[in-house]
């Protein structure tokens, strides 16, 4: 690569030049061929643009001042949703191009190409949807080269329309003229459709409407899969979706018609209105206002509400219809996969949705919605799927060809090719045989759109995780990587942050490399490697498994270990502490919490998990203090102390939750200080 205004030297005197520029990472699919082509005929060059495995590659070729002014505004004026990771560039002789040209893609290139995540609907789209005198008007699956589905439709790379879902639409001659328009925002638009020629609903949105105001429950085939809806204002209809999705009290999603009905239910900064109006329309985590009108059975246990806006053509026609708060669930039985397939549905989901909402485009890989929230003015993801999977991780160096298969909970894999690791949408827990049977779809289909041939399967340390036994069974040579410092690690990739760096990983459960149960760690991470530098000070968990939904168990191991045997009120209990028996030690943080809640009277166990953890911080509050509990060097026995003691003296536990919270960020100062370094990475 040359740089800017740096020719080659035997091409310094001609008037006329080549530009060829090579770009990876997500440029297809986001209408950057007929931008480029726009440019290159607007600068009077000529030359040709096209997709390859790889990325997007240019030649252009013209006078030297006219080439300099389109590299400058090819990289200004670029397409907003294009994600470019590296661009390459080479100057040379001129080939004597006459015009220019968007040339077939190629496929002959390894797979490099980043996929694009699914969009949400642009503006333009959505005037159309709502014009009466537009062909799309009311068009479910209306959509262009800047909004749409995207990897929950692409079949292979590069991303052209025979390689996706769409391949058996066959274009009306309206569509097709836009669609071979460089011109036309609808340029190259894979999914593009109208009535005439693309898909269709299984009924009229207006029956799904009449249905949620009913009070039932509606399955709705979204982007990514199948998602259970019903009135989030009806408290019956609520509690009901609860019983027959067998999910007791974790929190639901919702969706909101508009930023200005989200306003009124939630606080929302500049920030997070941001984040609900972007390309990802993210589920985002939001305090309320504590006005009246959803149900309370939504988010009993959260300090939260998780909100998003109508991403779809289809969700903006609903909320159209029916322009309330709804709940908008993974279609699925609790701890199960999403169903994305219109048999599948009717089959897995009939004894929990009244109406079926379908449409007949196929999906071709299932696609949550994904979870985040604002920190410090900025975005955190908390569950990485529709809108952000599969885009890359860009690191500062090459690795190997590397399958990285993820915990048991949360799952989520990754493929390292080059410096680019590309990682799957959400996955979940691996609890099920269904569960189970869908990560390894996602593991063979990650592997099969990148003709990705891994050499080495990393997985966690931990024996038991399904995700570890299938790597072990894999015949790949197998890494084990220990829980907390893989968590550590993928923060500071993500972050860009270089070592030295002080990781901090605090969990529920991670096996540890001394076979205990860790979850409260601090890790010094300098030449290249990990050294646990801090911890919680181990406890008991009496009862094993149970101790992790019941944290009332916690309580009591802590007063047993503070205080003595005569703490512990349960005679069984005690004879479990006193004997050391099914009472395996641990140093999790988030069983601290469970203890801490339990203590507080704020909740004895966790119906889902972190539900206690949630629980306690909601107790908080308005609350503003800067007093916090002991934690000196992570020793609880503190803590616990002063905790009793304000019980006795009746201290309100909004008072007591946020000591203890600021006990623990204290504790991550002193050891930051300690560690002296100026990077810290939380996970």
């Amino acid at each position: 690569m040359v740089a800017s205004g740096m020719y080659p030297g035997a091409l310094r005197q001609t008037d006329r030049l080549r530009l060829r520029i090579v770009l990876h990472g997500a440029v297809q699919g986001v209408g950057f061929r007929p931008f480029v082509y726009r440019l290159a005929s607007e600068l009077g060059l000529a030359g040709t643009v096209s997709n390859s495995s790889a990325g997007l590659a240019i030649e252009v070729e013209g006078p030297p001042g006219q080439l300099e002014l389109f590299r400058a505004r090819l990289q200004a004026e670029r397409p907003p949703a294009a994600l470019v990771l590296t661009q390459e560039e080479n100057w040379l002789a001129a080939a004597g191009y006459r015009r220019f040209r968007i040339l077939p893609s190629d496929t002959a290139a390894g797979k490099t190409a980043a996929i694009l995540p699914d969009l949400a609907t642009c503006s333009e789209c959505l005037a159309e949807l709502a014009n009466p005198c537009d062909r799309r008007y009311g068009y479910p699956f209306t959509n262009c080269t800047r909004c749409g589905p995207r990897y929950s439709i692409i079949l292979d790379i590069p991303y052209d329309r025979p390689r996706t879902t769409m391949r058996n639409f066959t274009m009306c001659e309206d569509c097709q003229r836009e669609y071979t328009d460089p011109s036309d925002r609808r340029f190259h638009a894979q999914p593009n459709a109208c009535p005439r020629c693309g898909p269709r609903l299984s009924a009229p949105v207006t029956e799904a409407a009449r249905e949620l105001a009913a009070g039932r429950i509606v399955a709705l085939k979204g982007i990514g899969g199948f998602q259970l809806l019903v009135d989030a204002r009806n408290q019956a209809a609520v509690l009901r979706l609860r019983r027959l999705k067998h999910r007791q009290e974790k929190p639901f999603a919702l969706m909101m018609p508009s930023l200005e009905m989200v306003r009124r239910f939630c606080e929302v900064s500049e920030a997070e209105a941001e984040l609900l109006c972007s390309p990802a329309a993210p589920i985002v985590l939001l305090r309320p206002t504590g006005l009246a009108g959803i149900a309370p059975a939504v988010a009993a246990s959260s300090p939260y509400l998780g909100v998003m806006l109508p991403y779809s053509p289809l969700h903006h026609l609903l909320m159209r219809e029916f322009p309330y708060p709804i709940v908008a669930t993974s279609g699925n039985m609790s701890e199960e996969p999403i169903a994305i397939d219109n048999e599948e549905a009717r089959h897995r989901l009939a004894g929990v949705a009244d109406f079926f909402l379908m449409h007949d485009r196929p999906i071709a890989r299932p696609c949550d919605d994904s979870v985040t929230r604002v920190v410090r003015g900025r975005p955190s993801l908390l569950r990485r799927a529709r809108g952000y999977a599969p885009l890359p991780v860009e690191i500062d160096r090459e690795l190997p060809p590397v399958l990285a298969v993820g915990g048991h909970l949360k799952n989520t894999v990754a493929i390292a090719i080059g410096r680019q690791v590309i990682l799957s949408q959400h996955v979940g827990d691996l609890d099920t045989l269904e569960a189970r049977r869908a990560f390894e779809r996602v593991v063979a289909d990650l592997c099969r759109l990148y003709a990705f041939d891994p050499r080495l399967a990393v997985c966690d340390l931990h024996p038991d995780y399904a995700s570890t036994q299938w790597a072990r069974a894999s015949g790949l040579p197998v890494y084990a990587v220990q829980h907390h410092q893989a968590h550590v690690a993928a923060c500071a990739a993500e972050n860009g942050v270089h070592e030295p760096y002080l990781g901090v990983a605090w969990d529920g459960a991670g096996y540890g490399s001394d076979k205990a149960v860790w979850g409260g760690e601090f890790f010094l991470v300098e030449g290249g490697r990990f050294h646990r530098v801090a911890h919680l000070r181990p406890f008991r968990l009496p009862g094993g498994d149970a101790a992790v939904r019941e944290g009332w168990r916690c309580a009591a191991a802590l007063r047993y270990d503070t205080f003595g045997g005569s703490a512990v009120e349960d005679p069984i209990l005690r004879r479990m502490l006193e004997r050391g028996v099914n009472t395996p030690w641990t140093t999790s943080v988030g069983r601290l919490f469970d203890a801490v809640a339990a203590m507080l009277g704020v909740a004895r166990e966790n119906r889902f998990e972190g539900q206690a953890a949630m629980l306690l911080e909601r107790t908080i509050g308005d609350i503003k203090t800067e007093e916090a509990y002991p934690l000196t060097a992570g020793d609880w026995r503190p803590l616990v102390v002063a905790l009793e003691h304000d019980l006795r003296r009746g201290v309100a536990a909004a008072e007591m939750a946020a000591r203890f919270h600021n006990a623990l960020a204290a504790w991550i100062v002193e050891v930051a200080k300690q560690a002296g370094v100026r990077d810290v990475c939380l996970s």
